[in-house]
C-alpha cells in the first residue's frame, strides 16, 4: 500500500541522548537550527509525535514563521500541518498544548485506547487501529484518508526506533549537539532490537552554528514481498535513469538498478545504453556484474517497467536474464502494456520461477514520463 514519505527528525548530544533527566527540557539545537526545523515543518503535510513526548515536553508543534504559514495558505494548504500522535492506552491530558494550538489533530490508538480517549473528550479525531498499534495501517490511513504525502516525525526515541526497525523511515535528519549528558537514565534516540542491515547513505552534512545536521536515507532492500523505505529510493533512481534513454518510437525507455541485500549498488543501466539500439535496461545492468558474484542471489532488481517476458530483438528476455543471474526479487513501477508485445507478463514468468515481484504504483507516473509518446492519449 502507498505510504507517506516518512522523515525522522531528532537532535542528540554527543553521547546519543535526547534529553537529560532534569525537570526542564534540554535544548540541544541552536537558534538557527530551530528555524530550519520550522522550515521543514512548513514543508510537510503532517507532524507526528508519540504520547510520551506530549507528556514529557508538552509541545505545540507549530509553524512559527508567519511568512511560512502565509505561503502555505497561498499554495492552497492549511495554515498548519496536521498534528498526529500515537498512544496505545489513549491516556492523554486533555489540557496539553498539543490539542489547543495549530490546526487539525488526529490520535491513532487501539480499540481500548479509543474508548478511553473519547471519554476524556480530547479535542481530536480518534482513529482506532485494532487491538494493537499497527504502523503500516497508520501510515496507510494517513495517506489514503488524510491525504498526507510527507510526514515529519519528531519523536520520541521509541517512535523513531519502531519506524526504523520496521523499515518505514525514508529519511533521518539528525542534529548532533556539542555537549555530553552522561546520565545513564537519560532517554536515548534509538533503542535495542533488530534493525535492517547495511549502511545508510549520507546525503547531506551541514554546519548550523555550533551543531551539525546529517541527513541519511536507508539503502537495504526489503525482503520477499515486504516493502522497505529503501525500495522507494532505488525505484525512484530507476525512473530517473529511464529519462536518460535515447528516445525511440519502437521501444520503451526503462531504467534499472541492481542492489545487494546490504544496500550496495551492484550496477545500473538504461535502455539503448552505450549506443546499442537493442539494449534493455535490466540487460545493460546485469552485463556489468560478474555472473559469479555471490551477492546476486540476495539482490533486488529495480526496473521502472516490468521486465519483459518476450522480445523479438534477442533470444533471452529480461525476466529470463534476471532468473539466470540468480536474482529472486524484482521491484517495478509499471506493468508492461501490450504496445509492442501482446500478453506481456514478465511478472508472471518471474513468479512462476519463485521470484518475488513487488509493484509500487506511486512511481508509475515517473516511469511513464519518458514514454508518453508511446502511450494512448
Amino acid at each position: 500500500m502507498p505510504f507517506p514519505y516518512v522523515l525522522l527528525s531528532a537532535a542528540v548530544s554527543l553521547d546519543g541522548c535526547l534529553d537529560d533527566t532534569g525537570p526542564e527540557r534540554l535544548l540541544l539545537s541552536s537558534p538557527a537550527d530551530f528555524d530550519r526545523v520550522d522550515e521543514v515543518r512548513a514543508s510537510v503535510d503532517a507532524i507526528l509525535v508519540g504520547a510520551g513526548t506530549i507528556r514529557a515536553d508538552n509541545p505545540r508543534l507549530l509553524v512559527n514563521s508567519p511568512e511560512r504559514r502565509a505561503a502555505r495558505v497561498a499554495a492552497g494548504r492549511p495554515e498548519y500541518p496536521l498534528k498526529v500522535t500515537v498512544s496505545g492506552s489513549g491516556e492523554l491530558d486533555p489540557a496539553a498544548n498539543f490539542w489547543h494550538t495549530g490546526g487539525e489533530k488526529v490520535l491513532y490508538t487501539t480499540d481500548r485506547g479509543a474508548e478511553r480517549a473519547r471519554r476524556a473528550g480530547l479535542a481530536t479525531d480518534v482513529v482506532a487501529l485494532g487491538p494493537e498499534l499497527d504502523w503500516r495501517l497508520l501510515l496507510e490511513h494517513l495517506h489514503d484518508v488524510r491525504g498526507v504525502r510527507r510526514l515529519m516525525v519528531e519523536g520520541g526515541g521509541t517512535i523513531h526506533t519502531q519506524l526504523l526497525q520496521q523499515e518505514l523511515a525514508d529519511e533521518l535528519q539528525l542534529v548532533l549537539a556539542p555537549l555530553f549528558v552522561g546520565d545513564p537514565d537519560a532517554p536515548r534516540l534509538f533503542g535495542p532490537g533488530a534493525y535492517q542491515g547495511g549502511r545508510l547513505r549520507l546525503t547531506e552534512t551541514r554546519r548550523i552554528e555550533d551543531v551539525v545536521l546529517m541527513r541519511y536515507e536507508p539503502t537495504a532492500p526489503g525482503v520477499a514481498d515486504a516493502v522497505a523505505a529503501a525500495d522507494r529510493h532505488w525505484l525512484a533512481l530507476a525512473c530517473e535513469l529511464a529519462a536518460l534513454c535515447p528516445p525511440s518510437r519502437t521501444a520503451f525507455s526503462v531504467g534499472a538498478v541492481v542492489v545487494a541485500a546490504d544496500g550496495t549498488e551492484l550496477a545500473r543501466g538504461h535502455s539503448r545504453e552505450g549506443g546499442d539500439p537493442l539494449a534493455h535496461a535490466e540487460e545493460a545492468a546485469l552485463a556489468k556484474i560478474d555472473p559469479a558474484d555471490p551477492r546476486l542471489r540476495g539482490a533486488t532488481v529495480y526496473s521502472s517497467l516490468e521486465p519483459c517476458a518476450r522480445r523479438a530483438s534477442r533470444p533471452a528476455p529480461c525476466a529470463r536474464l534476471i532468473l539466470g543471474a540468480g536474482v529472486r526479487r524484482v521491484v517495478t513501477a509499471w506493468r508492461e502494456p501490450d504496445t509492442f508485445v501482446t500478453d506481456a507478463d514478465g511478472s508472471g514468468l518471474l513468479a512462476a520461477e519463485g521470484a518475488h515481484v513487488v509493484v509500487l504504483p506511486d512511481h508509475e507516473t515517473a516511469a511513464k514520463a519518458p514514454n508518453r509518446h508511446l502511450l494512448p492519449g
